[in-house]
């Protein structure tokens, strides 16, 4: 009987854990040249600089479709502090606007 309780609550906080997985959020986005994924500026910001933000597991940008995939722990950030970094990064974010003064840092190609 004493290792049964101990067991049950194990079993129990670990569904817990394992039920709080990863989620993922879809980010509309302002993106202007025709080549970002290899541009130096907004391929390497998305890609690298996000990717490295805490609890961002993935990104994914869709120049095209002006959209910015993100897989993320819902444990350590949330969709608020994403869009408030993709927003430092340069770039509108859902109904954020881009920080004025990182947009300004952005190549040429990257404004409009």
């Amino acid at each position: 009987m004493r290792i049964l309780i101990p067991c049950i609550l194990f079993l129990f906080f670990s569904a817990a854990a394992i039920a709080e997985g990863p989620k993922k959020i879809t980010v509309k986005t302002k993106i202007y040249c025709n080549h970002c994924t290899a541009c130096e500026t907004c391929g390497f910001l998305f890609l690298n600089t996000l990717a490295f933000e805490n609890g961002i597991k993935k990104v994914e940008l869709d120049e095209k479709e002006m959209l910015v995939t993100i897989l993320y722990n819902p444990k350590r950030t949330s969709p608020e502090k994403i869009r408030t970094a993709i927003s430092k990064l340069g770039y509108d974010a859902d109904d954020i606007p881009a920080d004025r003064a990182a947009y300004e840092k952005l190549d040429g190609c990257c404004k409009k």
